[in-house]
This record gives C-alpha cells, structure tokens and sequence, in this order.
C-alpha cells in the first residue's frame, strides 16, 4: 500500500468502512455507483491499494477509509500481453506481472479463470485469443484447433480434458468449474455486505 494510506490507517484508525459505492466489472473496470472511473491516476491509486480481508472481503483502503468493492465475478482480471504467436504473458488488471500458474479453469461460459502469486481471476474474454496457443498437451505440444475445440467444449459441460496451461516455466491441466461455485471454491466474497451494526437507520 501507498505509504501515505498506511499513515492515515495509522492516525485514523477507526474510520468507518464505505459499502456499495466501488465495483469491479469482468473486464477490470472499476465502477464509481455503476460508472467507469476512466482517470488513470485514480484508477492506478486504487489498484495499488487494492486488499483483501481475513473473511475474504476485496477492498480498497482509501487513506484511512476502507471501501469494499463489489465483484461483478473475480478480485482481479487478467489481460494476455503478447501476441498469439508468442508466448503468454499475464498481467493483472492491477498491473502486476504474473510469472507463475497455480491452477487454470473454464466455466460452463466458456472463460477461462487462472489462479497466480497473486490471486484469482477472470482471463479478459478479448485476450483468450492470444492465450490459445499456449494451450498444450501432456507432452509441451500446442493443441490443434479440432482438439483444442474439443477439449474446451469437454471442459465447459463439465468434463475432464486433456489440456494443459503454460506460462514460463509453469504449466497446469485446465480444469472444469461452474461460476456459481467460483467465490466459495476460491474462498472470496463476490458481495460485500455491511454488518447490521454498521448499517446506518433510515430517516
């Protein structure tokens, strides 16, 4: 975090926490009540200061001020780097470089989820393009389109496949997920609700 955040938590420590304003989308747009923050500055500060809670609770700590963001589905959105014919490069849309797999999932949507050193995310749906070709067999071949199709079809109605993942020197076999089970699976809170305590009575 921003060393003047961890200033303002430190003199302000009780602050009450913010609800229902900040959003992030499935592209990684963050979301003001429903509108695209478009400032680069802002948007950079949030993600720089973007966490995450002991009960799995996104938030972004604005100074001394907690605002908990709401996940229309994952904490963070990947985006591909390079080109389709060169290899994969990921990146948050917090902009951290993502150097290692630790699983790769497709929905019954047909998107395509990863899990990094740095979390959980959705892959952008315009990047899975470029991601194909980094879609390989259990011997490090890249799958060809007829059982690429295949296995992708398998895995979006729920099956196993043959179809591994590679980023680096990682790679890990794609696995099949249903999005409803996805914030419980990977131990997140897609809505952040206020305590009723913390919920102001209506006048």
């Amino acid at each position: 975090m921003d060393e003047q955040v961890l200033k303002g938590m430190a003199r302000w420590p009780n602050v009450p926490a913010v609800f229902g304003w900040l959003s992030l989308d499935r592209r990684g747009t963050w979301l003001l009540q429903g509108d695209p923050i478009e400032n680069p500055v802002v948007t950079s500060y949030i993600g720089r200061n973007y966490e995450h809670d002991a009960d799995g609770r996104w938030f972004f700590q604005n100074g001394p001020q907690r605002v908990y963001v709401a996940l229309e589905y994952t904490p963070f959105v990947y985006r591909a780097l390079n080109a389709s014919e060169r290899p994969l490069e990921l990146e948050t849309h917090t902009g951290q470089r993502a150097t290692a797999l630790r699983g790769a999932w497709i929905d019954e949507h047909g998107g395509l989820l990863v899990e990094t050193e740095h979390g959980t995310g959705a892959v952008h749906d315009r990047d899975l393009e470029a991601i194909l070709p980094s879609m390989i067999d259990s011997g490090g071949t890249p799958l060809g389109e007829d059982a690429l199709d295949d296995a992708m079809t398998r895995l979006a109605q729920g099956d196993s496949a043959q179809v591994w993942l590679k980023l680096d020197s990682s790679n890990v076999q794609v696995e099949p997920v249903r999005s409803a089970d996805v914030p419980a699976r990977f131990g997140f809170v897609a809505q952040p609700e206020a305590p009723p305590a913390d919920i102001a009575p209506a006048r």
